[in-house]
């Protein structure tokens, strides 16, 4: 059976010796880097499933990486969770946009970050088996995360992806906002109220106001 791999990138040599030797343990194949800088160079040879990334790091740092990260075809489907001490609303709303799939807080705790994994990869492993929504106005490819939406193609950033494909998984029914926290999110990971809101907002600028309703104190539906 091939092995899950995942790609470390930290500037804490510490932390990558700590994480390489609790991750290697459950059986995945690792691969570490120092900065985000070596991080992207590193994920375009490896093509990991999942990276575990630092957001303070010199040269680059881990927002600017994930970002260069999510431009390479090959990576699309990579699950990116940054690995940090900061809790401010900014910095997870920066990481998302960037294509950030979740958030760990320093200090790690091992048995936290190996539910964290398994969940993430089960979630990936459970989207990827209906592979085309086809609507009226859109087609959604979860192969290349594509969207074509009135005949022109879109690439979006990946929560804003999941998001929209879980709306258009049961167009015009309402999706509680605990809901989408869940499924498009995970469980376990925190975020701040405005995230879902972000997110939603940057859908209505590319696919119009109309195509997604607001159903106060209760959720969102896509309308196509």
């Amino acid at each position: 059976m091939k092995k899950i791999k995942i790609l470390l990138v930290d500037d804490e040599p510490d932390i990558l010796e700590f994480l390489s030797y609790n991750l290697i343990k459950e059986g995945y194949e690792v691969f570490t880097a120092s900065n985000g800088m070596e991080g992207v160079k590193k994920a375009k040879i490896e093509k990991p499933d999942l990276i575990l990334l630092d957001i303070m790091m010199p040269e680059m740092d881990g927002i600017e990486a994930c970002a260069e990260i999510r431009k390479i075809d090959s990576l699309k489907k990579t699950l990116i969770v940054f690995l940090t001490a900061r809790t401010e609303e900014f910095s997870q709303l920066a990481g998302y946009e960037a294509g950030a799939d979740d958030y760990i807080t320093k200090p790690v705790k091992p048995k936290v970050l190996m539910s964290k994994i398994k969940a993430l990869l089960r979630l990936k492993s459970t989207d990827e088996k209906q592979q085309f929504i086809e609507l009226e106005d859109f087609i959604i490819d979860r192969e290349t995360y594509k969207v074509t939406f009135q005949n022109e193609e879109f690439m979006l950033p990946r929560k804003e992806f999941e998001l929209l494909a879980l709306l258009a998984s049961n167009p015009k029914r309402v999706f509680k906002r605990d809901e989408i926290l869940e499924k498009v999110w995970g469980n376990e990971v925190v975020v701040g109220g405005r995230t879902i809101d972000v997110h939603i907002r940057k859908l209505r600028e590319k696919f119009g106001n109309d195509k997604l309703s607001t159903i106060k104190g209760v959720g969102y539906k896509l309308n196509a």
